[in-house]
């Protein structure tokens, strides 16, 4: 097999390597209705995801008449709790994401997961769909502390360190990730099918993919730039 020019591929997680948003959104909707909000069309719930999960409930309590900043702590207890309890009944990889870990791991690469969603939340789902020890480090939006979460660098600096790599790549969907990679020094990939908050052609990354087996072949035509 020839040279591989990553030795540490970097994943964010939800609307990148799994698909969440169904589980997300009926633990959006049972923070809304504690609220007294009409629940989010399930369809529509990817518009609201991006930046972890306390994000996604500001996004959707804004859309949907403003923020009660007094009730916003017991309403966010509720969205995490629901979400724990049910957090892998419809997540899946995309498709071709097996395929594609497999193909990385073969070549030799480091997999590592920085998500803003809570590293503890994080760990669990990996846990629960049999994926986790894929990973080498599943750095979480809390891992590092206050204000280190994405679009901050310090989580990729923080990923490369753990996995010993000296060179890496990320893959993302959203203004969070691209910005993370870029402020961390790492070329980064972007998924149309994805959660995205711009156009994923606008988002300033170095390609944009349209499914997971195109995704070797782009890291491999960066590493050639």
């Amino acid at each position: 097999m020839t040279h591989f020019s990553f030795d540490v591929v970097g994943f964010d997680l939800d609307g990148t390597l799994l698909d969440t948003a169904q589980d997300l959104g009926n633990a959006l909707n049972h923070a809304l209705a504690l609220a007294g909000r009409a629940p989010v069309p399930l369809a529509q719930v990817r518009r609201f995801i991006g930046g972890g999960a306390t994000q996604m409930l500001r996004n959707a309590l804004v859309a949907s008449g403003g923020v009660d900043e007094a009730a916003f702590p017991e309403l966010q207890a509720g969205l995490l709790a629901s979400y724990a309890a049910n957090i892998a009944v419809h997540s899946r990889l995309f498709p071709g994401g097996e395929a594609m870990l497999d193909a990385l791991a073969a070549r030799g690469v480091k997999l590592a997961i920085a998500t803003n969603k809570p590293e503890r939340l994080a760990v669990r789902l990996f846990d629960e769909l049999g994926l986790l020890d894929r990973f080498a480090c599943v750095i979480g939006g809390d891992t590092l502390g206050p204000g280190r979460a994405k679009p901050a660098p310090d989580m990729l600096h923080e990923m490369m360190a753990r996995c010993g790599g000296t060179r890496g790549a990320f893959v993302g969907d959203t203004t969070f990730d691209i910005g993370a990679a870029r402020a961390a020094g790492l070329p980064v990939v972007a998924c149309r099918f994805g959660y995205w908050d711009v156009p994923p052609d606008d988002l300033g990354a170095d390609a944009a993919i349209d499914h997971f087996d195109d995704l070797i072949p782009a890291l491999e035509a960066i590493g050639r730039g």
